[in-house]
């Protein structure tokens, strides 16, 4: 316990500059005490209940829709929008991600989080970079620690020719050696099938609001985005602590991939519903970005997720974001009184980076902070 308030600084830079490097070890924590170290427990109105009803998350056949079927594509159209407008969640399958792929990706998981702590402190993630080792929030935040270990790449698609960069693989063998070089061609085949799906959900999302097919996906072809693999221990206290808290992703889209077991929850109808993990499906939802590319039509919602205390849960996200230095407008179609002022990605990102802890206000609170030129 004493190690860990030791390391538990204001998130700013100096004091995260000056922290020694820990690790989470959610072994030594169910194991040393009685109790979860306080800096994990969250408020009463936070913490998970037992009993949540399922969300009914609509599920878009993706191939159908790219065969240009009318009512295949009327259909698709149709159930997005109306997902997108009440929750921004849908399911998508027949997505053509090789099966493969998705199954060695959550595998090879393992490779990396069982490894031994000094092993993961080779790819720790530096105050403000995207990509890296972080191990819950210590050293960034003071209280409400997530339960989770997670492993994050910067990617960006980049041109298709034999000298084009692979930023997945490159950060990976930089960082952990040659030996993990199976481990990076992997996960940099995994992120470039994720944005290339991405582009087909993109237009899938034009069509549904009655704007040019090709907008968004032209908008997110140059993206740089973020690629996350998400590891959730078992806890012996789960009814105090959460693996990732409330919060709205504040990228543009987010297409999750789970394993079986159940964690995920979204805030629907003003209570928690769990969005079951489906073999033959990926979750995708709206993040705060595209909510301003719409003009607020689609929602990004409050979601978070939960641990228990029989088995681990693992999940990979690529969260969507366009090019760093374009600015988020809506299209004409979608004007009207705006929502939100013009931004680019690079000031959201740097906002929720060093300024503040991504909620379910983070955009209310970046429109005050940009109108504000930048400070509180």
């Amino acid at each position: 316990m004493e190690s860990i308030k030791k390391l538990l600084q204001t998130f700013n830079e100096n004091a995260t500059k000056n922290n020694p490097l820990m690790i989470f070890d959610s072994t030594n924590l169910n194991n040393k005490s009685d109790k979860i170290p306080q800096e994990f427990v969250w408020p009463d109105h936070d913490k998970p209940s037992t009993n949540v009803p399922i969300l009914q998350v609509p599920l878009i056949d993706l191939a159908g829709f790219l065969s240009g079927d009318p009512f295949l594509v009327s259909e698709a159209t149709r159930l997005v929008s109306e997902a997108a407008k009440q929750h921004g969640f849908f399911l998508v399958t027949n997505h053509g991600v090789d099966e493969k792929l998705l199954s060695s990706a959550c595998t090879l998981m393992d490779k990396f989080f069982k490894s031994p702590s000094s092993e993961k402190h080779k790819a720790q993630r530096k105050w403000g970079e995207s990509s890296g080792y972080a191990s819950s929030f210590i050293g960034r935040f003071e209280k409400n620690l997530p339960w989770k270990e997670t492993l994050s790449f910067a990617f960006s698609p980049g041109e298709k020719n034999e000298n084009h960069s692979q930023d997945v693989k490159d950060f990976i063998v930089k960082k952990m050696g040659n030996g993990y070089r199976d481990f990076g061609t992997v996960y940099q085949e995994y992120a470039e099938a994720m944005s290339n799906l991405s582009l087909k959900i993109m237009e899938l999302l034009g069509m549904s609001l009655g704007i040019n097919r090709s907008h968004f996906k032209e908008f997110f072809e140059d993206n740089e985005s973020i690629f996350r693999l998400n590891y959730y221990p078992q806890c012996k206290q789960p009814n105090v602590v959460l693996g990732s808290g409330p919060h709205c992703d504040p990228t543009s889209l987010t297409i999750l991939q789970q394993d079986q077991v159940n964690g995920l929850q979204a805030f629907v109808d003003n209570q928690w519903q769990a969005i079951l993990p489906n073999p033959q499906a990926l979750v995708v939802n709206i993040g705060d970005t595209f909510m301003a590319l719409t003009n607020g039509r689609y929602k990004s919602s409050l979601h978070r997720a939960v641990v228990n205390s029989k088995s681990e849960r693992k999940t990979l996200a690529f969260f969507l974001s366009p090019k760093m230095d374009k600015v988020v407008r809506p299209p004409e179609e979608l004007e009207g009184e705006r929502a939100y002022p013009d931004f680019t990605w690079s000031m959201l990102h740097e906002f929720v980076m060093k300024h503040y802890r991504a909620d379910e206000s983070t955009l209310d609170e970046f429109t005050k902070w940009h109108k504000n030129g930048g400070s509180f």
